[in-house]
């Protein structure tokens, strides 16, 4: 079957970016965490002192930045390296967490990563997830998915993962940071979140991931069949 692009947007905390990779596993496609791409120009920003209001230092701290991801075999998960150094563990740090939605709002920043999003994703056959791949990213992806969840679960899942790395954050500071992303995200001036209006809903408050991704596969079969037969050449 023909090979489609899936789209994958929604707040912090519904489970996309794990959905996105087990779908990416289970159609055998390439699976790119846009969100660790902001993390990672975050983590630059704040370990070089580069101010967030100033263009020029900005725009020159872009083309210092060189962000890949490479496969472990050893625990089966991508990992963001950036300027050829693992960062997967640091970037997804609470620190992080509350400064990301402030240099995502950078409008060069934004320009950057959605140009190299689009090269990365160009030949389909990607499953992407963040805030902005069905409105900006792709707009014309096969497949759009918007992944939403209450916020109370959203904050207890987001705590959970902080507990497995070593950081032991109060619920009410994560609820606080999720609302603050939320609100940031949704309310800039450069590609902010939103639903896309041929977004398929997905709420996932209780819904196991094995459930996320079936619902996601189903819809893509369907996609990828409808593509086979539009492109089969007439006989």
């Amino acid at each position: 079957m023909k090979k489609i692009i899936i789209a994958v947007d929604g707040l912090s905390g519904c489970g996309k970016s794990t959905t996105a990779k087990a779908v990416a596993s289970a159609l055998g496609y390439a699976y790119i965490d846009t969100g660790a791409m902001y993390r990672a120009v975050t983590l630059y920003f704040t370990e070089h002192y580069v101010n967030p209001t100033n263009p020029k230092a900005i725009l020159q701290a872009l083309q210092n930045i060189n962000i890949t991801f490479h496969f472990n075999s050893q625990t089966s998960k991508n990992e963001t390296f950036l300027n050829g150094i693992n960062i997967e563990e640091e970037i997804r740090k609470m620190y992080i967490s509350e400064k990301v939605s402030e240099v995502s709002a950078i409008a060069e920043v934004r320009k950057s990563l959605v140009a190299f999003q689009q090269k990365l994703g160009k030949k389909g056959g990607i499953v992407m997830d963040g805030r902005d791949i069905g409105t900006t990213v792709f707009p014309n992806a096969e497949l759009k998915v918007f992944v939403t969840a209450d916020m109370t679960i959203r904050a207890q899942r987001r705590q959970e993962e902080l507990l497995e790395k070593g950081e032991m954050i109060p619920l009410d500071e994560v609820v606080k940071n999720l609302s603050s992303r939320d609100y940031l995200d949704s309310n800039r001036a450069e590609s902010p979140l939103r639903r896309a209006d041929d977004a398929i809903d997905i709420d996932t408050s209780y819904l196991t991931i094995e459930e996320q991704v079936e619902i996601v596969l189903r819809y893509a079969t369907t996609k990828m069949i409808e593509k086979t037969i539009k492109e089969q050449p007439l006989i």
